[in-house]
């Protein structure tokens, strides 16, 4: 692969904004804050952190299924219902920008208003109403992101590791270097299925026969979408390394834990034996929906999307077949911040397609 070393960064997404409104005067008032919100194709997450011995400290957090790319998929359009629930949660954060003394923050909106049609129109809207300009970043941002954030769990080892970024509208897969200090970006690609978009393009089923079929169908999908990406992956790695970013790996290890209400404390940095992943995914696509919104962890909200993220997993632990999987609660927030408060930036190695 070369002196990758010696190969340049990734491009930088747009710069980071002072907060859009002047804070109050209050508690936090003489501690400098910055925040990063993340909008995805199905969740609107806020981070707000003061910096600390080399890393930050989370002194606000927000996250609300929101499911602004409902839909997305058969009208090229973000609905008026998803704009609604999504500007309702953007209020939310806008007045914890305030409340909290944010003094610089930077707010990213990914493949859901990259795919719409309205999505300038929506963006326009949401600053006028909330005070947040969100920016549109490629999928190569949202991938670097990713990886800024949550590259300090990937276990120790000489070989490359594969990052993966489940989301709502598109799954990002990074080839990385951990050998050097900033983690090197060897490849990258990004698919246009996440769970919202690969559900509604594949999802349902009636019966378990129905339902064995639409997850098989998925899982064709998503190895099809993979294909050009797998074929450059190397051969003969000694023991591969796997780190999950997302909703689905987070939930997935509840489930592996038998938690009865989700716990960062316990899933940010577990590691799972790839095949308790595998059964998991198997036994939740065999469920009926009603069935699985019983699970603690997944809940009606989670119900109807979970399998469609368990065929992204499968397939993904298919073409990089590591034995454990690395489960991380940190990602694009996380690396938004570090990048606010000056962390080094993952190299890149190669031209990479999406």
């Amino acid at each position: 692969m070369g002196d990758v070393s010696a190969r340049m960064p990734f491009r930088q997404g747009s710069p980071a904004r002072p907060a859009t409104t002047r804070p109050s005067r209050g508690r936090w008032a003489d501690a400098q804050a910055f925040a990063a919100l993340d909008l995805g194709t199905n969740n609107c997450r806020l981070l707000i952190a003061r910096p600390q011995a080399g890393g930050f400290a989370v002194i606000d957090a927000f996250s609300r299924i929101v499911r602004l790319g409902e839909g997305l998929a058969s009208t090229g359009k973000l609905s008026d219902a998803a704009i609604e629930r999504t500007i309702a949660a953007l209020r939310v954060c806008s007045d914890k920008l305030q409340r909290r003394n944010v003094t610089l923050a930077r707010s990213v909106a990914t493949e859901a208003c990259r795919q719409a049609s309205n999505g300038p129109d929506f963006i326009a809207r949401a600053l006028a109403e909330t005070g947040i300009h969100l920016d549109i970043i490629s999928a190569e941002e949202e991938a670097r992101l990713a990886v800024l954030g949550c590259h300090a769990l990937i276990e120790p080892g000489e070989d490359p590791a594969l990052v993966f970024d489940i989301g709502g509208g598109s799954t990002e897969l990074v080839l990385i270097d951990t050998s050097t200090p900033v983690p090197t970006v060897l490849d990258w690609h990004s698919a246009p299925w996440g769970v919202v978009s690969l559900t509604e393009h594949a999802g349902g089923g009636e019966g378990e026969d129905g339902r064995r079929a639409a997850y098989a169908k998925m899982r064709q999908v998503v190895a099809d979408s993979f294909a050009g990406f797998a074929s450059r992956l190397p051969r003969h790695i000694e023991r591969p390394r796997l780190l999950g970013t997302s909703g689905t790996v987070t939930t997935l290890g509840s489930v592996h834990l038998g938690l009865s209400h989700y716990d960062r404390s316990v899933v940010d940095g577990l590691i799972v034996p790839a095949s308790a992943m595998r059964k998991i995914s198997a036994d939740l696509s065999h469920m009926s929906i009603t069935e699985r919104a019983k699970l603690p962890c997944i809940g009606n909200e989670r119900a109807d999307l979970v399998v469609a993220g368990c065929a992204i997993l499968e397939t993904i632990m298919d073409l990089w077949p590591a034995e454990r999987l690395g489960i991380a609660d940190r990602g694009i927030r996380e690396g938004i911040l570090r990048g606010l408060m000056g962390s080094p930036k993952p190299g890149k190695a190669t031209g990479a397609t999406a």
